[in-house]
């Protein structure tokens, strides 16, 4: 598989949107940050390593964060995990703490801030 080529096709199709949307200004680490900035890496399980654009500069990941604690988690606990955690969308947003005592402290799914 020509990962570069994949990668190079995608960057040149996401180019023309970079400037459709705003920066998260109320995040102070992101306030800074040019909207226009884009990259994207893929790291094969045989050591190959693909990146395109502005993949070498160190960010914030934010929220991203919840996908590798989940993974971690769910390594850890296996399903039991979703005792804890529940699989709904909030309805609420995703910073908000009253859907969790609604629920008891259970919540709704572990892309919430509650739920990281």
């Amino acid at each position: 598989m020509n990962y570069s080529a994949i990668l190079e096709d995608i960057y040149a199709q996401v180019q023309p949107f970079l400037e459709n949307g705003r920066v998260a200004d109320y995040i102070p680490e992101l306030a800074h940050i040019p909207p226009t900035k884009f990259g994207m890496v893929v790291c094969t399980p045989d050591g190959g390593l693909f990146q395109i654009g502005d993949a070498a500069e160190n960010f914030s990941i934010q929220s991203v964060s919840k996908v590798f604690v989940l993974t971690l988690a769910m390594q850890h606990e296996g399903d039991g995990i979703w005792q804890r955690i529940g699989r709904e969308p909030s309805g609420t947003a995703f910073n908000s703490l009253v859907q969790l005592e609604y629920e008891n402290g259970i919540p709704r799914n572990p892309f919430i801030n509650a739920g990281a």
